[in-house]
């Protein structure tokens, strides 16, 4: 069988960005039976319309189009800024995702992770992600979940991670890789329906109670870090 092809999508631009050297230690960790890659996001314009419309794309939006195409699942690292996704991020989606009823993100498993130097782990912007990828029609990897705090620790000068309690963290996060798989999609897809059954029978009584649930501790960096002025 053929290596499955993941494009890594990073949403920082730092050069020494946090992300970025998760994204590389993901890529280092992977399972043979994926091939990973980070595809770069910085050179796109921002997306305006009347381009597509007038049959004048722009080159880097052509070129990543393609590209893109060509990979069976995502896994999108990212940092949070204001609560959300940076703007790099959001206008690739954005590009990726026109003209419309051509988008080439429809139909990709898809799996997420957020880094912060902070306790918190980028939480807000994970799942402002999750709530662009349900529109996308992207399978998004439920479990685990993926929130790394404190990530001005866990990596040497060389980018590399610190210290066997982080690789630990690495080989948790190779599940999340290795859940990109059709078979998950099928699988994913099944559990979908069988919930959209179940929702569909519920009463309007029980639908209003506004429940919450506890939310899945995700995988945490080390517990003390230190205060840093990076964020992505």
């Amino acid at each position: 069988m053929s290596a499955k092809q993941v494009a890594v999508i990073v949403g920082s631009l730092r050069k020494e960005s946090f992300n970025r050297k998760v994204a590389n230690a993901l890529i280092e960790l992977a399972p043979q039976e994926m091939s990973a890659e980070i595809p770069a996001i910085g050179q796109l314009p921002h997306y305006n319309q009347d381009d597509d419309d007038n049959g004048r794309p722009a080159a880097e939006w052509t070129t990543f189009r393609q590209r893109m195409a060509g990979f069976d699942a995502v896994l999108f690292v990212t940092p949070e800024y204001n609560r959300s996704v940076p703007g790099v991020l959001k206008n690739a989606i954005d590009v990726g995702s026109r003209p419309y009823g051509k988008s080439i993100w429809s139909g990709k498993p898809a799996a997420v992770i957020s880094v912060s130097p902070g306790a918190i782990g980028g939480f807000g912007a994970n799942h402002h992600l999750r709530q662009s990828l349900v529109f996308l029609d992207m399978p998004c990897l439920q479990q685990p979940e993926a929130y790394i705090g404190g990530a001005a620790k866990m990596f040497n000068d060389q980018g590399k991670l610190t210290s066997d309690d982080t690789r630990v963290f690495g080989n948790s996060c190779t599940r999340l890789t290795s859940g990109l798989t059709p078979t998950l999609v099928r699988r994913s897809s099944s559990a979908a329906l069988d919930a959209r059954a179940s929702i569909s029978r519920l009463k309007p009584s029980v639908e209003n109670r506004g429940r919450s649930f506890p939310i899945s501790a995700g995988i945490n960096g080390p517990k003390s870090s230190p205060i840093s002025t990076r964020i992505d």
